[in-house]
C-alpha cells in the first residue's frame, strides 16, 4: 500500500471538465510498481476508491481520478487529498 497526498488538478489545464488526477510522488513510483499503466484499488480521503495510473511526459505517473470518487471524497479539483493505494488484484 502506498500513503501520500496531493492536489487534484486537470489532465489538461486547456479542457475544463475533463479528467481529473494527482501526482503519485516521485520517491513513491517504485513502490506502487514502477512507471506504468495499472488498476488501482484503495482508499481516497477514507473512502473506498478504484482507479489506473497514466503515464505523465517527462517521467511521471498520476492516478486517474472519475467525478462520482471526487464526489463520494468530497473533493473538487484543486483540494488536497490523501490516497492509500496498491496495484488491484487480477
Amino acid at each position: 500500500m502506498v500513503n501520500f497526498s496531493g492536489r487534484v488538478r486537470r489532465w489538461r489545464e486547456d479542457k475544463p471538465g475533463g479528467l481529473a488526477v494527482v501526482d503519485v510522488p516521485e520517491d513513491l513510483v517504485g513502490e506502487l510498481g514502477g512507471r506504468r499503466q495499472m488498476r488501482v484499488t484503495g482508499a481516497l480521503n477514507d473512502t473506498p476508491f478504484a482507479g489506473s495510473t497514466i503515464l505523465v511526459a517527462g517521467g511521471g505517473l498520476c492516478v486517474g481520478v472519475s467525478k462520482s470518487a471526487l464526489t463520494a471524497a468530497g473533493a473538487a479539483i484543486g483540494d488536497e487529498v490523501r490516497l492509500d493505494i496498491a496495484p488491484a488484484s487480477s
